[in-house]
């Protein structure tokens, strides 16, 4: 991340249609999310989670960003999770390539045994992204996340590197 990514944060971690997806309950400030990016400069190894700006070169514009989070060092496993912002850029391979080079750099860079990702059941378009990158059902938890039309189940996938 990059200080000029602080509005694009802002706008995206406080769009209360994306809070079902990323478990959040509250708006973020400017500040907050200002000393997000100031310490964005420490590695994964200190901070348990890494986020990546996703940039359209040609456009020279970011649409979105992709995650690591809950790292866990001694079982080496985390959970990722991508967000493609503006919808005229979804179903065109961004998120393919972006989750390619993340998982990539998961199991070769950082080693990891496995990734997993919780998705809702409803958002067809990242299961069926998930899936196409070799991630496996593991399960289903029922009426898992209450959303303004009522409980929603949650799916939850994994990908082991054989």
């Amino acid at each position: 991340m990059e200080p000029e990514d602080l509005e694009l944060l802002y706008e995206w971690e406080n769009n209360n249609t994306y809070w079902v997806i990323s478990n959040t309950v509250s708006p973020f400030s400017r500040y907050t999310l200002k000393l997000y990016i100031e310490n964005s400069h420490k590695n994964i190894y200190e901070t348990g989670q890494l986020r990546l700006m996703i940039e359209h070169l040609e456009n020279k514009i970011t649409i979105g960003t992709i995650d690591v989070f809950e790292f866990d060092l001694f079982h080496k496993r985390a959970g990722i999770g991508i967000l493609i912002a503006d919808e005229s850029y979804r179903r065109k391979g961004y998120a393919t390539m972006s989750l390619t080079c993340l998982i990539q750099y998961c199991f070769k860079t950082l080693q990891l045994h496995q990734l997993y990702c919780n998705i809702l059941a409803n958002n067809t378009e990242s299961i069926d992204l998930f899936i196409k990158q070799g991630f496996v059902q593991i399960g289903i938890k029922k009426d898992w996340i209450l959303t303004s039309d009522g409980y929603q189940d949650e799916c939850m996938f994994q990908l082991i590197n054989e």
